[in-house]
């Protein structure tokens, strides 16, 4: 994002970089275009691996997360998945 002419980074926090896999994902499903071409490009591959990734993340962070980081991940986890069926189906 851009703020008077200068690049203004998201805070660092955990619901942050869930949300940078989040996007990943749907990049890599095809669900929001390239930036640089403008084209819808999927990569199953990569969205499954994202996905993994996310879960591996759930179970290595379990009772140490705030009850607003684990329903965010859960739901994210939950709406990648079904998302990622619907497209691969």
């Amino acid at each position: 994002m851009w703020k008077d002419g200068k690049c203004v980074l998201p805070e660092v926090t955990f619901t942050a970089f869930i949300m940078s896999l989040n996007t990943s994902v749907l990049y890599h499903l095809g669900e929001i275009k390239d930036p640089v071409t403008g084209n819808l490009e999927k990569d199953l591959v990569l969205a499954k691996h994202t996905i993994d990734t996310l879960n591996l993340l759930k179970h290595k962070t379990k009772g140490n997360l705030t009850s607003e980081e684990d329903e965010i991940l859960a739901a994210i986890i939950f709406d990648l998945q079904m998302r990622f069926v619907r497209v691969s189906g």
